[in-house]
């Protein structure tokens, strides 16, 4: 596994521990369509919560989160869509999150939650 994918996993279990944490039941991981893969879909027991992780090293080329742009966004969109319509819940109330986990070589991360980013 590359460092960059090893990063990128390490923070997706980092955010995950975070969310389980807040209280939010994580229902599924790194789930795939063809309109693209989900990170994490949650619940907080009111309502499905679609997150996308990001994680990066540093903020040389921008914050975690900025790299949601509004491509991005549509293909999490139409991503939850699919997933709600493979599970059949179609009915479903859905937020959608980032969270953000900026960790530098050698330091201890951070873990932004931004809820209803999108």
């Amino acid at each position: 596994m590359t460092p960059h994918l090893r990063l990128g996993r390490l923070g997706e279990d980092l955010a995950v521990q975070y969310l389980e944490q807040a209280g939010l039941v994580v229902l599924a991981r790194n789930w795939r369509c063809r309109e693209g893969e989900l990170d994490v879909v949650a619940t907080d027991r009111a309502q499905l919560v679609v997150c996308e992780i990001k994680t990066r090293s540093s903020t040389d080329y921008g914050t975690p989160t900025e790299a949601v742009d509004d491509a991005k966004a549509a293909r999490i969109r139409r991503a939850a869509w699919q997933w709600r319509q493979h599970y059949r819940l179609w009915h479903c109330p859905t937020r959608f999150d980032i969270v953000s986990v900026l960790w530098p070589p050698g330091g201890r991360p951070k873990v932004d939650h931004l809820i209803g980013a999108f």
